[in-house]
């Protein structure tokens, strides 16, 4: 299942059934799940532990040091789970020991051609990184966010559940559950009701999360106030809840 002209490093712990194809480096310290499928040259270093069944596609770079002034050469672990889509180019990073030392990715994630996942940042489930995203250090994803192509975040900041940036957006700040975010810093602009909708949420789910936003965006109230309106809200509706609580952890602000 190994092809001939691939590099594996002893030190590394492989699979029986693992796939990897002509001329790629798999370096020490790389543990690969089973069932999972290594296309060619790709390059994947460690410490890096990638889980079952991902698929991981040519000239994709894993596990390399990651782009900080600050790292040192420390030993730090790059952490992807189970049936991830790594396409053509993509690059990942290892964590800093100022980030815990790991970057982690989760479950069931797309991350398109020529995404970029900076040092230490936090991936969910079910996510996609479209077509060159790009990720700064410590930048954290929730569970069905979906970034656009050649969308942005920039360093510490932080993308909510079912979050939709649109193409060539750049997130400077955080952006909460169910929001559509687009522009240059990325700027709120309504809920992501179609994925929600794909993703089970009933209409009714739907229309309090609209109004939700509406009372947070549009309403004039400052935050302290509607926070305050939406505490209210989540008592009887659950899918609110998410929402109050995301933006009570904001460290950096959220878009407004």
């Amino acid at each position: 299942m190994i092809d001939s002209r691939a590099v594996v490093s002893p030190q590394a712990e492989v699979a029986a059934n693992v796939q990897i194809g002509p001329f790629s480096v798999i370096g020490p310290g790389v543990t690969i799940g089973p069932g999972t499928w290594v296309g060619p040259h790709v390059v994947i270093n460690g410490p890096t532990r990638i889980g079952l069944d991902n698929k991981i596609f040519q000239f994709a770079s894993l596990g390399e040091a990651p782009q900080d002034k600050k790292y040192r050469g420390e030993v730090t672990r790059l952490e992807i789970g189970d049936r991830n889509v790594i396409r053509e180019c993509v690059t990942v990073n290892r964590g800093t020991v100022q980030g815990d030392g790991v970057t982690r990715i989760g479950n069931d994630n797309l991350l398109m051609a020529y995404a970029h996942i900076a040092h230490d940042c936090r991936l969910g489930n079910q996510i996609v990184l479209s077509n060159a995203a790009t990720l700064g250090g410590h930048v954290e994803i929730d569970d069905f966010a979906i970034m656009g192509g050649l969308s942005a975040a920039h360093q510490f900041t932080r993308v909510g559940a079912h979050c939709f940036i649109a193409n060539n957006a750049a997130v400077t700040r955080d952006v909460p559950p169910y929001v559509m975010a687009v522009g240059q810093p990325a700027e709120p602009h309504s809920v992501n009701s179609v994925g929600l909708k794909r993703r089970g949420f009933t209409d009714e789910q739907i229309r309090n999360v609209r109004r939700a936003y509406r009372l947070l965006y549009r309403s004039g109230l400052k935050l302290k106030a509607a926070l305050e309106e939406l505490d209210k809200a989540a008592l009887t509706q659950a899918e609110i809840r998410p929402f109050v609580d995301f933006i009570r952890r904001s460290s950096r602000s959220i878009v407004r």
